[in-house]
């Protein structure tokens, strides 16, 4: 049978369902996930240090099982899972979690290597730190508002009497729906000196405030690296990011880390660092070993392989590629008073804060003046009945209801007469009326105090101020008088990099030898004769390159395209190669023209066998993808020619020699330095003759200032020595000049 509601109970499905959901963001904003700038606190965190308190775990108090800590809180005003609300107890009592711990933990309460390594609540035991005193010394003083728990049995304060701006003391970090929030914890010291400042000038900026208060303090001594910019831009906005670097010093050669960053595991880094030796991503380390203890929470040692290795670089390299830096998002997102989440810069943070305060203080002020009074009232009463003390008792003993008789005789009220008839016999000797004289005396100058300082609001900032200060000394943490309490130092550092693979790779020589069909491979050393290895059936030795394994090869094909390759990632030379056409993709029917090693400066002689040639640098040959990159265009059905390298001497010449026995001698200097493209005529051949390659380029070479040219035709061989070319000279772009006979079909040229 159909369930029917009522026509007033009804609504539609979209209105319902948009109530439902406004109503439980506001819950998790409000309720769960949000602290107040109060006290600072969630309301697990609240209801925890309340229940405790309630149950007389005071700092001086006996440790005692977690778990009836626990069940009170659960079962008196926070009726959720009973490991989320231990878990927010754990968190509070571990001072690698908080910067002041509010709970006193004895057992295991986890480490900084794993924080959820603690033991189960039955097994651990608890009491309040002497520091939560500063949450709930003003508890039952008038201070804070109560509301029902959630079965309406009992009282609950719906923030605590914070004597201290908490929220940043601590910090907070949690997530609700459509907003969250991740606040720092700060040092006491400057936190209160901040305040003070701004208790003092009310119109202080935040770059004033942060000359007391620089920066976030951090419960592990790991440095902040955040520029100031950095920082004032986080309490300018309320929003931003600090960068915290684990430190380290070095002992007898090794490096040892003696401080990790915020909620870093010291296993994941050396997880971290073993994982790299393993790859051989970190060739400087010969290996870590962790020697962490009671003494030393965090000691990682790293061991070089040699003194030569650059620490300095090696931890950089480590900071950017590890958890040993680590950058932490910052959002001062709090509830205000007026009961809204909202982001706040450090000046409105602090001073809605010091409103809370002084809120605090004059309700404080004033339940205590409210009982000054009363008392006073009480001691009027009895000064009464000590001067008619012979009548007052004839009346109680002569009537049945002696109250009002009293009240009408003497003009006592229902409390001063209620307050007479409630003494003893012993309080009725003459000493006692002295000392009621002298108390009251006492409290007309408290009262008197009490009502001046609740006019002034002076007297109010005042007495913040010296309790502020009181609250700073009595529970600072720093290790000496004049020493300051900051736990994370705020130092300039470089920004941590990443070393390149090749950097890691040290430079050692090697041999890049491309065979005819294309495989590549790489022999170890330069003495390698790359014709003496062994090729595949049908192959042979083509090409060769000479440089260092941290180098990039260059590879250039017949259609006038280059590819790049790293030296290291090529297969070794005790093998017979891969085909290079599996690491990138050239044309069909391209083949490969020559290899060079990319150096900085290097420079190589582009040409085709038309004629044309340039000049180019290695940087502009590099390709970033498998297609390669084009570089040197070739006209028509001319060829590629190996490229030449160039040293750095300008007294340099270019010979060019063709197939219908001409040479051109003209110097290098002529040539174009080109990024791409097809270069400018060196040697004259008609168009005609180019196309049909009747004649064409069949060798180019670069001859120094004091080499002999060695031209080969066949089994014949022709050397002319400098003063020999000078017939040969004749100008860039010239039709060259013929060659003695018997040298008409000129196969190569060589310059030593």
């Amino acid at each position: 049978m159909a369930l029917v509601l009522p026509a007033d109970e009804r609504m539609p499905l979209r209105v319902f369902s948009e109530k439902a959901y406004l109503d439980y963001s506001m819950y998790v904003v409000l309720d769960r996930a949000l602290p107040h700038i109060g006290d600072g606190l969630k309301p697990v965190q609240r209801r925890i240090i309340y229940a405790m308190s309630e149950l007389g775990l005071s700092a001086s108090a006996k440790f005692q099982k977690s778990a009836r800590s626990v069940g009170d809180v659960l079962g008196k005003y926070h009726p959720h899972g009973d490991s989320a609300c231990y878990e927010a107890m754990v968190l509070m009592a571990q001072p690698f979690s908080f910067r002041y711990p509010l709970i006193d933990g004895q057992g295991n309460w986890g480490s900084i290597d794993d924080p959820k390594s603690f033991a189960a609540m039955r097994y651990t035991e608890a009491r309040l730190t002497a520091f939560a005193s500063a949450l709930t010394a003003e508890l039952k003083q008038g201070t804070v508002e109560w509301v029902p728990n959630f079965d309406g049995g009992l009282a609950e304060p719906a923030r605590l009497p914070s004597r201290l701006p908490h929220l940043l003391l601590n910090g907070a970090s949690g997530i609700a729906v459509g907003m969250a929030t991740d606040i720092p914890p700060h040092c006491l010291d400057e936190l209160i000196n901040a305040c003070v400042h701004l208790l003092d000038n009310r119109k202080a900026t935040v770059a004033q405030l942060m000359e007391h208060l620089p920066g976030p303090d951090y419960p592990t001594r790991a440095e902040i690296i955040s520029t100031p910019h950095e920082l004032r831009t986080i309490y300018e906005t309320g929003m931003g990011s600090v960068r915290l670097r684990a430190a380290y010093e070095r002992e007898d050669g090794n490096v040892v880390i003696t401080a990790l960053p915020y909620q870093v595991s010291g296993s994941k880094v050396m997880e971290q660092v073993a994982q790299q030796i393993t790859a051989k991503k970190l060739p400087w380390l010969e290996y870590a070993r962790d020697e962490s203890d009671h003494e030393s929470p965090v000691r990682l040692v790293l061991v070089p392989r040699s003194n030569r290795v650059d620490i300095d670089a090696m931890m950089s390299h480590l900071f950017a590629t590890t958890g040993l830096e680590r950058t932490y998002r910052v959002n001062l997102n709090c509830i205000g008073l007026d009961g809204r989440p909202r982001v706040r810069n450090l000046r409105d943070l602090l001073l809605e804060w010091l409103e809370f305060r002084q809120t605090t203080v004059e309700r404080r002020l004033q339940f205590r003046l409210d009982k000054v009074q009363a008392e006073l009232h009480k001691l009027d009463g009895y000064l009464i009945a000590f001067l008619n003390i012979g009548e007052v008792i004839e009346i109680i003993r002569t009537y049945d209801r002696p109250k009002p008789e009293l009240m009408s005789r003497f003009g006592l009220s229902d409390v001063q007469a209620e307050a007479v008839l409630e003494l003893k016999l012993r309080h009725l000797a003459k000493l006692e009326e002295m000392k009621i004289r002298t108390q009251q005396a006492e409290l007309q100058k408290e009262r008197d105090t009490l009502v001046k300082t609740l006019g002034s609001p002076r007297r109010i900032r005042a007495l913040i101020r010296a309790e502020l200060l009181e609250d700073a000394d009595k529970f600072t943490d720093a290790p000496a008088p004049g020493v300051p309490c900051r736990r994370s130092p705020i130092v300039a550092r470089r920004a941590a990099k990443a070393l390149e693979e090749t950097d890691l790779l040290g430079s050692e020589p090697i041999t890049v030898v491309l065979s005819e069909r294309g495989w590549v491979r790489a022999a170890k050393g330069h003495e390698v004769d790359p014709a003496t290895l062994n090729y595949r059936s049908g192959d042979g030795f083509r090409f060769a390159a000479r440089g260092r394994n941290n180098q990039t090869v260059i590879f250039l094909d017949s259609t006038g395209r280059t590819y790049s390759l790293a030296a290291h990632t090529l297969p070794s030379a005790r093998g017979q190669g891969e085909p290079l056409s599996g690491r990138i993709n050239p044309p069909d029917g391209a083949s490969f023209e020559g290899v060079l090693m990319d150096e900085p400066g290097a420079r190589y002689l582009l040409g085709t066998d038309a004629g044309f040639a340039f000049i180019a640098k290695t940087g502009d040959l590099l390709a970033k993808n498998r297609a390669g990159k084009v570089v040197l265009t070739v006209p028509g059905k001319a060829k590629v020619l190996p490229p030449l390298p160039l040293a750095s001497d300008g007294a340099l010449e270019v010979a060019i020699a063709t197939n219908a026995g001409r040479l051109l001698v003209h110097r290098l200097d002529e040539l174009p330095e080109l990024a791409r493209g097809k270069g400018v005529k060196t040697l004259n051949i008609a168009a005609e003759k180019a196309r049909s390659g009747e004649e064409v380029v069949v060798a180019m070479t670069v001859v120094g200032a004091h080499q002999r040219l060695t031209i080969y035709a066949g089994k014949r061989h022709l050397t002319l020595r400098n003063s020999d070319l000078s017939g040969y000279r004749l100008g860039r772009g010239k039709r060259g000049r013929a060659l003695p006979r018997g040298f008409q079909r000129v196969e190569s040229m060589s310059a030593e």
